[in-house]
């Protein structure tokens, strides 16, 4: 949930993304392509190989977002999902970024941000490689929201190609352990990413086939819309190619309903991550103010409204769809206090923490409880 944009756009855009987005096509492939690794199983309906790091049909990864807070389960960050559910996720999300010296909400970017140290981009603290070392977060596997706003021309070019390496060589060190990169997520978002359509197909695969050229294996390449915006026909246009995507994802905010993305990736043959969801309710204008409900759980009222207006309709979804969606990352957030969200009309009045309300808390846990939710366990790596 991390955008990098300035607050104008971000705050005449819709409840979008509970991430921080901060990075911003190809007519032609610049480097060798390696086709993805793809499990020899089959889905269940026997349409498919399944994708990497796909759950057969019927399963769907628990993932819990996203900054330190939010996830908890550490020495100093230690009120969060971790903190509060015995049952540990089968993974965890965090973000960081391929645009050097840009500036975001007064912290100036030096790129890979969030991985060795501990930074604010005005989201809250990130620091993956200190959730890693944790033993809370053993067998949990790691999605990761690359942005790369205002440099995809950057990358496509070669410029950031040294960074690149160094990112492919920490993915390497985290082997067997998965990563779902999510690169440049939430691509169609022009109002707060701005990416240049042609550009940011070229940067995606140059990131892809550099990697692949690493010798980089365990990590799944995530294609991830805003889940509003594209039509098929728009999605068509910024798909970097079946040989470039394992998965496709979505996010599942206030405007769900508009999603297409479930069933482009259906066609292609491909899962879906949900990849960014928290609750968020449309205000009576929100198509034109893009203006959501106060939501905050400490208030009972609130708690029903979320249920019935996003809740339901985000479980029906995953279960409605169990041969295309395999995983979602849940946003565990108290938006309203972090500044990248106070002038924001989607996420100014969001506390989305499920631990804050008992009553939730427990609903929560009795859906999580059901057999297709696969969590943290000692065979994770080698079940995926």
């Amino acid at each position: 949930m991390l955008r990098t944009v300035f607050i104008g756009a971000v705050s005449l855009l819709i409840g979008l993304t509970g991430c921080v987005e901060q990075q911003e096509n190809p007519s032609i492939r610049e480097a060798s392509i390696t086709p993805p690794l793809l499990s020899n199983s089959i889905n269940k309906k026997g349409e498919r190989p399944l994708a990497k790091f796909e759950p057969e049909d019927g399963k769907v990864l628990v993932f819990i977002g996203q900054e330190l807070t939010a996830i908890g389960g550490l020495e100093k960050y230690n009120d969060g999902y971790l903190d509060h559910f015995e049952k540990r996720p089968a993974g965890f999300t965090s973000y960081t970024f391929l645009t050097p010296g840009d500036t975001t909400f007064g912290f100036v970017h030096k790129g890979l941000d969030g991985i060795e140290t501990t930074d604010d981009w005005g989201d809250n603290d990130y620091n993956m490689s200190l959730q890693l070392s944790d033993p809370d977060y053993a067998n949990m596997a790691l999605a990761i929201g690359l942005g790369m706003v205002n440099h995809e021309e950057k990358i496509a070019n070669g410029e950031h190609d040294e960074m690149v390496k160094e990112l492919g060589n920490y993915l390497k060190s985290l082997a067997p352990r998965p990563v779902f990169l999510r690169i440049g997520y939430e691509f169609d978002g022009h109002p707060w990413n701005h990416y240049n359509k042609k550009e940011y197909l070229k940067a995606y695969r140059r990131i892809k086939d550099t990697l692949d050229g690493q010798g980089v294996t365990n990590v799944a390449y995530v294609w991830q819309s805003t889940g509003f915006v594209s039509t098929p026909d728009q999605l068509e246009e910024w798909y970097p190619g079946d040989e470039y995507v394992d998965w496709c994802a979505f996010s599942f905010f206030s405007r769900w309903r508009e999603q297409e993305m479930v069933e482009f990736a259906r066609k292609k043959g491909k899962p879906v991550f949900i990849a960014e969801a928290s609750p968020t309710v449309s205000g009576p204008n929100m198509k034109f103010d893009n203006e959501t409900l106060p939501m905050d759980f400490n208030n009972q009222h609130d708690v029903e409204l979320a249920w019935d207006k996003w809740f339901i309709p985000f479980f029906k979804t995953i279960d409605e769809n169990p041969d295309v969606i395999k995983a979602f990352s849940y946003i565990n957030c108290n938006w309203k206090e972090h500044r990248m969200w106070f002038e924001n009309p989607t996420f100014k009045g969001i506390d989305a923490r499920l631990q804050i309300n008992e009553g939730l808390k427990k609903r929560w846990i009795d859906e999580m409880e059901k057999d297709k939710y696969l969590m943290s366990s000692p065979t994770l790596y080698t079940d995926l």
